[in-house]
């Protein structure tokens, strides 16, 4: 993928950089700074040129009018620690104050300007609101790929106005999935889990097309046993959804094989350690509900795994909030990772659950690449051209 990067860009001028600042907050202060961290790379190579850092970023959902609670002040504080020099606040993100606060700013120096979403224009991609935050500088970074799926004045609009580059944590995502899913290195194996099919059909559809290999697993893996004609008890399933399933599977054939369970972990109740029992696809009781995959479910994929060279992984294999019913995804993200390691596989992995899994399973450091952005990362799988991306390319 051709995109304008950081080193493209010209020194000593006023950059506009949109990042991802959408942080947990608790007690009015920041309590997980993972995406202020995030985005030090890109504000401090654009310091070191000796340009002003202005930086673009939303919280929460204001809808187009000012929240005090919303405001992105308290976040200046702990970004400033971080990056040990100070970081100036400005109470807009377009006009005057804004302007003259930018002005005021010593060469290779950063400020944070106000939520984006407080002006109703940001979401409906205004480009009269874009021409006004475009005003504040002279090019544009986009840093926060968690946000490239929403054509907003301030992650779509700015980049028609100004020259446009990609800042170092959306290189990093852009280079982790054209390595995973543009041009991979074959064979490619899919991992997708997650409770229902109704909500990954394009992405299923999408894959099919581009992957050697893909494992269903979760809730979706249910359905695709119903459609096959497997007596899933009181399982989680979208039995509406059986059609669909085979439609899937009849255009898999010939293209992309399809690992489904072969063995399943299964128990009469949802919770911490309930009794529970392996076994056979044909042995699942009437009262009893599909929780995770079984042992031989997880040898099958970590031979898929030893014998390819990309794995795109999204969403856990069972309920792994709940053990016991985390040992499969656990076990598959520890393969995963240790081939990663041994510089076998290049795993790449993102969605919210996802990420959430691989932290459990304390592996999320030795993937190759961890997307943390949800909607964005699960649009990219589907094929979707994100527009805040589409901007930045040459």
């Amino acid at each position: 993928m051709s995109f304008r990067r950081i080193e493209d860009a010209p020194s000593g001028q006023t950059a506009l950089v949109r990042v991802d600042f959408n942080v947990p907050m608790a007690d009015g202060r920041v309590s997980d700074d993972t995406r202020l961290r995030a985005a030090l790379p890109t504000i401090q190579a654009l310091t070191a040129k000796g340009c002003k850092v202005a930086l673009l970023a939303h919280f929460d959902r204001p809808k187009g009018k000012r929240v005090p609670e919303m405001s992105l002040a308290p976040l200046a504080e702990p970004l400033a620690k971080l990056l040990r020099a100070q970081v100036a606040f400005a109470d807009d993100c377009v006009g005057d104050a804004a302007k003259a606060a930018i002005s005021a700013l010593p060469a290779g120096s950063a400020i944070l300007l106000e939520n984006t979403r407080f002006h109703a224009g940001e979401e409906t991609n205004d480009p009269e609101l874009a021409k006004q935050i475009a005003a504040l500088g002279d090019f544009y970074v986009n840093d926060a790929f968690s946000a490239a799926h929403r054509a907003h004045a301030s992650t779509e609009g700015i980049a028609r106005v100004l020259p446009a580059y990609a800042g170092k944590q959306m290189e990093r995502e852009l280079d982790a999935l054209e390595a995973a899913l543009g041009s991979p290195k074959r064979p490619v194996l899919g991992i997708v889990g997650g409770a229902k099919v109704s909500t990954k059909l394009e992405l299923l559809r999408n894959l099919i097309a581009k992957l050697d290999k893909l494992a269903i697993g979760g809730g979706m893996a249910n359905t695709f046993l119903y459609a096959q004609g497997v007596e899933i008890g009181g399982s989680l399933a979208e039995k509406d959804m059986a059609d669909t399933a085979r439609e899937i599977m009849a255009a898999a054939k010939g293209k992309c094989e399809l690992l489904l369970p072969v063995d399943v972990v299964v128990a009469k109740e949802v919770k911490p350690h309930a009794e529970a029992r392996m076994c056979g696809l044909d042995e699942i009781q009437a009262d009893e509900k599909i929780l995770d995959a079984g042992e031989k479910t997880v040898r099958h994929l970590r031979e898929a795994m030893k014998h390819s060279h990309t794995l795109i992984w999204n969403g856990p294999l069972g309920v792994f909030e709940v053990p016991p019913f985390d040992q499969a995804t656990v076990i598959a993200a520890q393969v995963a990772a240790e081939l990663a390691k041994d510089g076998k596989l290049i795993a790449v992995a993102g969605g919210g659950d996802t990420v959430a899994a691989l932290n459990h399973a304390g592996v999320a450091a030795d993937f190759t690449f961890v997307s943390t952005a949800g909607g964005a990362f699960l649009e990219w799988m589907e094929g979707k051209p994100l527009p805040g991306v589409e901007a930045l390319k040459r």
